[in-house]
């Protein structure tokens, strides 16, 4: 039940609260902690464009409106214009290199409005408003900004040819010192990202023990959403690449690294358990070695669709696809399928129904 009265706390002081049950949420299992500073992210957002000294409950939903386009053209620093962005350093910048940034993606500004959505609805029943201004937002996807839906997915030349850049790396002559010879491990980071498709916060988690071998195959088990866990079946390249790599290529663990990133697979060359956010720079890296014919930038997540575009195109069973990516239900995987120039006109050449006729023809 809603409380009685109405408690007038800024925006400020309701994104705290908000945010502290949050984080509180995760030590019962109910959210990630990836998935709880997402959340903490967009509210501070929330704050920033809102102002933190306004009452939250003095906000409308014209105020609301007006924070959603706000977002909507705020420059995404994961992607580049050019698709050519360098990142910094030997492998642990923090974001994409070089200008051109535009406003967030469709899929930011969903995530950003479920986001606020959430805060609105636990300050209804906290009694910090008396009325969700989200109810009455007039701004919907389609209009914010007039951003439209960009292809996530790489098409299978371009992802060949990101896959090929990090395989050379991966065959590069070794010069300098160990500690600083990243080519071996981000052509893992590309080979995981682009065959697997982890999240990039599965990926970062991971650590050596994780890997292992069953009859000859080797796995990965997957520290998923919710605490779940997946043992995904690697790729014979891919295994290959990750032993080069622990034998000769995972740098030296930093004499002050802690417990857990003494056990990090992905060490930055401090030997320090990799940032998330610098993977996207490792991915940049690469990119630059593809042909430019076959380059287009992509995000972690992009590859993530990657994955699951090119094993379903290539009717690999659902469920099995499922399995790979770690979603509880196979509903969800619409949202990780992009449409592939010519699928159509692939699959009724070879429609299952005429295989028997197209052969004796």
């Amino acid at each position: 039940m809603r409380p009685a009265e109405l408690e007038r706390v800024t925006v400020a002081e309701a994104a705290d609260r908000y945010v502290e049950l949050v984080r509180a949420r995760t030590l019962t299992g109910a959210l990630s902690p990836a998935t709880a500073e997402v959340y903490a992210r967009d509210v501070a957002t929330l704050v920033d464009l809102a102002g933190g000294d306004r009452v939250l409950d003095d906000l409308t939903g014209q105020d609301i409106d007006a924070v959603l386009l706000a977002f909507a053209r705020k420059p995404d620093g994961r992607r580049s214009g050019t698709g050519t962005g360098m990142g910094p350093g030997p492998g642990d910048g923090a974001g994409v290199g070089g200008g051109g940034s535009r406003g967030q993606s469709p899929s930011s500004q969903a995530r950003f409005r479920r986001s606020v959505s959430a805060l609105f609805k636990h300050a209804l029943l906290a009694g910090w408003v008396q009325l969700d201004p989200m109810t009455v937002s007039t701004i919907t996807a389609r209009q914010r900004d007039g951003l439209r839906p960009e292809r996530r997915a790489l098409t299978r030349e371009q992802a060949q040819g990101l896959i090929g850049a990090a395989r050379t790396l991966e065959e590069a002559p070794r010069e300098g010192r160990r500690d600083q010879r990243m080519e071996p491990r981000d052509a893992l980071i590309v080979l995981l990202l682009s065959t697997m498709g982890p999240r990039v916060s599965e990926l970062v988690r991971a650590n050596v023990e994780d890997f292992y071998t069953n009859d000859g195959v080797r796995y990965w088990r997957i520290f998923g959403k919710g605490g779940r866990t997946r043992d995904v079946p690697l790729p014979q390249a891919v295994a290959e690449a990750l032993d080069a790599y622990l034998e000769r290529g995972r740098p030296l663990v930093s004499g002050k690294a802690t417990g857990s990133d003494a056990k990090a697979l992905l060490l930055s060359w401090r030997g320090r358990r990799l940032a998330r956010g610098a993977v996207q720079g490792v991915i940049d890296r690469v990119q630059a070695l593809v042909d430019p014919a076959q380059r287009r930038s992509v995000t972690p997540h992009g590859l993530r669709h990657t994955t699951a575009t090119h094993l379903l195109a290539d009717a690999v069973d659902m469920d099995a696809v499922r399995r790979v990516l770690g979603h509880s239900d196979l509903s969800t995987l619409g949202r990780y399928r992009d449409e592939l120039p010519g699928e159509l006109e692939v699959a009724m050449r070879v429609h299952p129904l005429l295989r028997d006729h197209n052969r004796g023809g």
